[in-house]
């Protein structure tokens, strides 16, 4: 039924998070209406795409028709009863099997359990959708897996989405839900955000409760892919609730991350780093940041040309992935090293090579990388630096043909960093090449900014937008 308010998209599917609660109520859509016309997308796009393991269509149509009961009550379960969401086949979700794109990890046991996270989202009314593709254990920056093949990008499926949260950005960014909720251990969320033209947020390490505890420790974090930054924001005030099961986890915030979103940052200083000190950068994606930069100077931002001072960390990093994913594999059935894709066999080698020496010694270069961060954030609020510095390239590649690279850290220096400081950064759209694809911008702030890094993305994507 039509609302003389509300302005809705002739198509529900390509709503966003808030303008979907707004609607609810109006009562000018259903949550059974959109989650119809979502579940139509995926049937349409994902067989091209790739985006979903599971999609379970008969459950998402049942919450959805909770949630319209709710709604027509006058008792709303949540900040987004009703709003449909997928979720990386990496966190538990009951009733669902978590295979983490692996053949070895059996899909015919019990299921009981949910993480933090589908727990928060189930306890706000959400409509869980289904799972979202990830490479095997989310061991990579692309997204292809033994078990579930490669997924594409949406701007181009001959091209990679990135990853490890593949999944999650492509369905976001092709109209299969308006949000989803990935993983993040050296840019996870952000890479594919960035490929696929979608807002990725990895707040600071804590933010967000993880159980079972993450094998890849303090570079772990949990972060939602959105198309707006605000529903980034109203999504993180409800997964970074509390979680008794997660002992790193960070006090409660006081305000929300929402209401922060209005602030005013105009004055902020900005430091801008085209290059960090060291990476190459294609010359496309470098000339559209930096004029998202002077767009964000002209409008009130004081932007400053400066790079952090450090050295790149990549040898640091790489241990402690690959200790991370030899204590995981570990684990696994008797005959998994030759089942498990290859590349991440030979991770699994080198990190059953390393000793606790070895690993102790990277967590110190992790350490000094942070140091060098907080007092570069004593002169400057945020960084502002390309999230990649290439664009998309050929799907079915851990690394860009031709490219003479050995591992995907390497053509992600930007983002890696960062998850050793334990940092919150994001990235948003900002542009794309002269072939139409996807480039993004990210915002690193000082540990515990969540708040002012979304505020600044927000004002950010509404500069841009004109």
């Amino acid at each position: 039924m039509a609302h003389p308010d509300i302005d809705i998209p002739t198509e529900p599917a390509a709503m966003t998070a808030v303008e979907l609660v707004t609607a609810y109520s109006a009562g000018a859509l259903s949550p059974v209406e959109a989650t119809q016309a979502v579940l139509d997308a995926i049937a349409e796009r994902d067989g091209e795409l790739n985006a979903f393991c599971l999609v379970d269509p008969e459950r998402a149509l049942m919450q959805a028709k909770e949630s319209e009961a709710r709604w027509h009550s006058g008792h709303v379960q949540g900040l987004l009863d009703g709003v449909p969401i997928s979720i990386k086949d990496i966190f538990l979700t009951e009733g669902w099997p978590t295979r983490r794109g692996s053949t070895s990890i059996e899909p015919d046991v019990p299921w009981p359990l949910d993480s933090p996270v589908t727990a928060r989202l189930r306890e706000d009314g959400l409509v869980f959708l289904g799972k979202t593709t990830t490479p095997e254990l989310a061991w990579k920056a692309v997204t292809d897996s033994p078990l579930a093949g490669i997924t594409r990008n949406p701007v181009d499926p001959s091209k990679t989405c990135g990853g490890s949260s593949g999944g999650s950005a492509v369905a976001v960014a092709a109209g299969m839900g308006p949000l989803s909720v990935g993983t993040d251990g050296g840019g996870s969320v952000r890479i594919p955000a960035s490929f696929c033209g979608v807002v990725g947020f990895k707040p600071t390490h804590g933010r967000i409760p993880l159980y079972p505890a993450s094998p890849f420790g303090p570079l772990a974090h949990a972060g939602p892919l959105t198309r707006t930054v605000e529903d980034a924001a109203l999504l993180m005030d409800i997964l970074s609730l509390q979680d008794p099961r997660d002992p790193t986890a960070l006090a409660p915030t006081i305000t929300t991350f929402r209401g922060q979103l209005q602030r005013d940052v105009r004055g902020a200083t900005v430091a801008y780093s085209a290059t960090l000190g060291y990476v190459d950068v294609d010359p496309e994606v470098a000339a559209v940041v930096e004029d998202a930069v002077r767009q964000l100077g002209d409008a009130g931002l004081r932007v400053v040309t400066a790079d952090p001072g450090f050295s790149d960390p990549l040898e640091a990093f790489e241990d402690m992935w690959a200790a991370g994913a030899a204590t995981m594999l570990s684990k696994f059935p008797e005959g998994s090293r030759e089942r498990v894709d290859p590349g991440l066999g030979e991770v699994w080698d080198r990190g059953a090579s390393l000793d606790a020496v070895s690993y102790l010694d990277a967590r110190g270069v992790a350490a000094e990388v942070g140091i060098v961060m907080g007092a570069f954030h004593t002169a400057y609020d945020v960084l502002i630096t390309p999230t990649m510095p290439i664009r998309p390239f050929e799907a079915g590649h851990d690394v860009p043909p031709g490219s003479g690279l050995r591992s995907w850290p390497q053509w992600t220096p930007f983002t890696y960093p960062f998850n050793l400081t334990q940092q919150p950064a994001i990235s948003i759209p900002v542009g794309t090449t002269k072939d139409g694809l996807p480039v993004g911008l990210q915002i690193v702030g000082p540990r515990h900014s969540d708040d002012l890094v979304l505020a600044l993305a927000r004002f950010a994507e509404t500069v841009l937008a004109g």
